[in-house]
């Protein structure tokens, strides 16, 4: 049996105000049919100043859809940490794991793109340093208690739902997130399949003595579905959406970064060769999740790159009445 998630991000080509404000919509409305059909997990991101109006906000998304859904998590992969004041961050984050009673999970990230530091006026270069006071804030603040902030004394409250804490991992590709990861006593979350960084990881936790700890590590292979009963057709009608997403991102890339959805094409044959965005029929999803395990994941893009919502939704219905009752039978 595969996790099941649904992946949203509201890209938006040509920023239409009305389109934006459906994929908004659309995003609450399909959050709540994973709910009620027994879905995984929800999955938001965070960038600033995209051309396509690359999520945000994702804390405001994951509110939304906390007060639509009864039961399923949304995790934020990533949560840009340095880029919040870390008191209001603490103070956001708590009433959310309130409202969702603890159904939050954030994966701390750096980023990667400067000219999001520069729009939000933080130092880039004292990305790490900055990162490191905002978790070690936010796991003062979580204890209800004073603590001394920046020479005052600060206190949050209310008090998180989830005792310690709300999940909260540290994302990143490199080295110093691990060490960070493992100072904190925080679970380390990886960008991209790096086996070497999941044993550094075990090796500085057993050196530390810190026990209860993990490290999350994608798969080597990472699949966003399409769930169609025409590979053909969808890749003919729908590919221009995928490829828009895939060389956004690609575009933001350095040479220095590591990604589980980093791709390389500019067409949208090559973007299918590579695998990374697929269409896929239900059987050959209900594969994926008999052979997988809760190794794998059936990731589900159902707004995809500015997708048609409605042919997002005929994706959607068709994976829940034909590969859900296989993935996870009664």
């Amino acid at each position: 049996m595969a996790v099941t998630n649904l992946r949203f991000n509201q890209v938006t080509p040509g920023l239409d105000r009305a389109d934006v404000q459906s994929r908004y919509k659309a995003t609450i409305e399909m959050a709540k049919f994973a709910d009620a059909n027994g879905f995984d997990m929800i999955s938001l991101e965070e960038h600033h100043g995209a051309e396509n109006a690359w999520s945000p906000s994702p804390l405001s998304t994951a509110g939304a859809i906390f007060g639509a859904t009864d039961r399923i998590g949304v995790i934020i992969c990533a949560l840009l940490a340095p880029l919040y004041d870390p008191i209001r961050l603490a103070e956001d984050i708590a009433v959310l794991d309130n409202i969702s009673a603890g159904r939050l999970s954030i994966v701390a990230g750096l980023g990667y793109r400067p000219v999001e530091y520069a729009g939000l006026d933080r130092e880039w270069t004292r990305r790490g340093k900055i990162q490191d006071e905002v978790l070690e804030t936010l796991l003062k603040a979580w204890t209800g208690e004073e603590f001394e902030y920046r020479g005052r004394t600060a206190r949050v409250t209310p008090r998180p739902f989830t005792d310690p804490h709300p999940m909260v991992m540290v994302g990143g590709t490199a080295k110093a997130s691990v060490r960070r990861a493992v100072r904190l006593k925080l679970p380390f979350y990886a960008a991209a399949n790096i086996p070497e960084l999941e044993s550094y990881y075990y090796e500085l936790a057993a050196e530390q003595g810190f026990e209860g700890g993990f490290a999350v590590m994608p798969p080597a292979s990472t699949k966003m579905i399409y769930c169609t009963e025409d590979p053909d057709k969808a890749w003919a009608e729908y590919g221009k959406y995928f490829l828009h997403e895939a060389e956004t991102y690609s575009s933001w890339q350095t040479a220095d970064i590591e990604s589980a959805v980093e791709s390389h094409a500019h067409t949208v044959d090559d973007l299918r060769k590579e695998g990374i965005y697929t269409c896929l029929t239900p059987e050959e999803c209900i594969e994926i999740g008999r052979t997988g395990g809760l190794t794998d994941a059936l990731i589900l893009h159902p707004l995809c790159g500015g997708l048609p919502i409605d042919a997002g939704w005929a994706s959607l219905q068709l994976f829940n009445d034909k590969v859900m009752p296989h993935n996870h039978p009664e």
